[in-house]
C-alpha cells in the first residue's frame, strides 16, 4: 500500500489528507499547495555543504545523504511536498549504461544509442539495481510523517535524447534523425525506456512515495504531430503501468504549450505547466478532468518581493477557476536563487489562499 492509499479500516494515511495529495485530486483544499522543482538542490547552502566534494551519481546512491537532502528544503521552507532527490538518469546508470554526469555540462553517455546493435545496453530495471532507492524512502517517510514525498522518473523522450545524442542538445539532430529515419528501432527504443521507466517509479510507490512526476524536459523540442506519433504511446505506457496504485501522476514538458492537450492525454492526473502560457488557457487546452501545477516564472525570483508578489498574483488569479491548482514554478528552481525568496513566496501563496 502506498501512502497515499486508504487503509482497510476506511481511515486515511498520513499525508491521503494533506493540501498537496487533494489538490492533485481536484478536491477542496485548506490552502493552494506549493513545492517547487529542483528545491533540493543547489539554491541552498546547506545542501552545498553536504554534496562537497561528492559527484552527484554517487550522492543519489546513498541513502542518508538523500534523505538529508530531501528534506533540507521541507524544512527551510515549509513546502506542502518533498520531491525524492535524484537525476533522470539514475535508472540508465543502474542498469549497467555508461553514462556520467559532468559539472557544467550534464549527463554524458560513453557509446551513444545510433543502431539496433546498441539497444543491447538497455535491460531491464529490478528493485535490486536501486534498492538505495527504496532505503531512502523508507527512511523519508518516517521523517515526512504527514508531508507527501514525490517520486520522479525521466521520460521516455527526454531519456532517448541524451542516450542518442550522447548529452544535452539544443537541436536534437540525431534524435530526430533516427525518430524520422527509422521508425522502428525509435519504436522499440522508447519502448524498453518506457518498460525501464514504469520499473523505477514502481519502486518509487511501493517504498511510499505519494505522487510520481514524470519530466518529459525536451518534449518541447517536438511538434504536436510528432510527439502525438511517436512519443505519446510510451509516456502513456508508464503512465498505465502505475495507474493501479491510485497515486496521482504529474507530467511536465518545458517549451510544451503547444503539446498540453497530449501530455493530458497520455494519462496524467495533474500537467505541469511551465511559464509561458497562462494556467486559464492552459486548462482550456488541457481540457476538464485535470488538475494543473504551476507556473510562476522562476527568474521573476530575482526581483524585488513586491514584483514577486504581484507576479504570484497573476498565476493564482489565472488558477482561481480550476479544478485543481498546485502552485510552483514554470521549471526548477535557479542555482543562484535566494533562498529566502522562496520561503517568502511559499508563505505568500499560503496567506493568500487561505481558504
Amino acid at each position: 500500500m502506498s501512502a497515499n492509499d486508504r487503509p482497510a479500516t476506511g481511515q486515511p494515511t498520513a499525508t491521503y489528507d494533506s493540501a498537496f495529495l487533494k489538490a492533485c485530486r481536484r478536491e477542496p483544499v485548506p490552502h493552494t499547495p506549493v513545492w517547487f522543482m529542483r528545491q533540493a538542490g543547489r539554491s541552498l547552502p546547506e545542501y552545498r555543504k553536504v554534496r562537497e566534494g561528492i559527484p552527484m551519481l554517487e550522492s543519489c546512491m546513498r541513502p542518508e545523504l538523500v534523505t538529508e537532502i530531501t528534506l533540507q528544503p521541507v524544512r527551510r521552507h515549509g513546502v506542502d511536498a518533498a520531491i525524492y532527490f535524484s537525476d533522470i538518469v539514475v535508472p540508465l546508470k543502474a542498469i549497467g549504461v555508461d553514462l556520467d554526469i559532468k559539472p557544467g555540462v550534464g549527463p554524458v553517455v560513453a557509446h551513444p544509442i545510433r543502431t539496433r546493435a546498441d539497444l543491447a545496453q538497455l535491460r531491464d530495471l529490478t528493485p535490486e539495481d536501486v534498492s538505495y532507492v527504496t532505503e531512502a524512502i523508507g527512511m523519508l517517510t518516517a521523517e515526512l510523517g504527514a508531508t507527501p514525498l514525490i517520486g520522479f522518473a525521466g521520460a521516455p523522450f527526454t531519456l532517448a535524447s541524451y542516450l542518442i545524442e550522447g548529452g544535452p542538445s539544443r537541436t536534437y539532430e540525431n534524435t530526430k534523425a533516427l525518430m524520422h529515419g527509422d521508425p522502428q528501432l525509435w519504436a522499440d527504443l522508447l519502448d524498453r525506456l518506457a518498460e525501464i521507466t514504469a520499473a523505477f517509479l514502481k519502486v518509487q510507490i511501493e517504498a511510499g512515495a505519494s505522487a510520481v512526476q514524470l519530466f518529459d524536459s525536451w518534449a518541447g523540442a517536438l511538434a504536436p504531430v510528432d510527439y502525438r506519433r511517436s512519443v505519446l504511446p510510451a509516456s502513456a505506457k508508464v503512465f498505465r503501468a502505475v495507474e493501479g496504485y491510485g497515486v496521482p501522476r504529474i507530467h511536465f514538458g518545458v517549451g510544451t504549450g503547444e503539446l498540453l492537450g497530449l501530455m493530458g492525454e497520455a494519462g496524467a492526473d495533474v500537467v505541469g505547466v511551465d511559464w509561458r502560457v497562462p494556467l486559464d488557457e492552459a486548462a482550456r487546452r488541457v481540457g476538464p478532468g485535470k488538475a494543473l501545477q504551476g507556473n510562476l516564472d522562476p527568474a521573476i525570483l530575482f526581483a524585488p518581493t513586491e514584483a514577486v508578489e504581484a507576479k504570484t498574483r497573476e498565476v493564482l488569479d489565472a488558477a482561481a477557476g480550476l479544478e485543481g491548482h498546485v502552485f510552483n514554478l514554470g521549471h526548477g528552481v535557479m542555482p543562484s536563487t535566494d533562498p529566502d525568496a522562496l520561503t517568502r513566496l511559499v508563505e505568500y501563496v499560503h496567506t493568500q489562499t487561505a481558504r
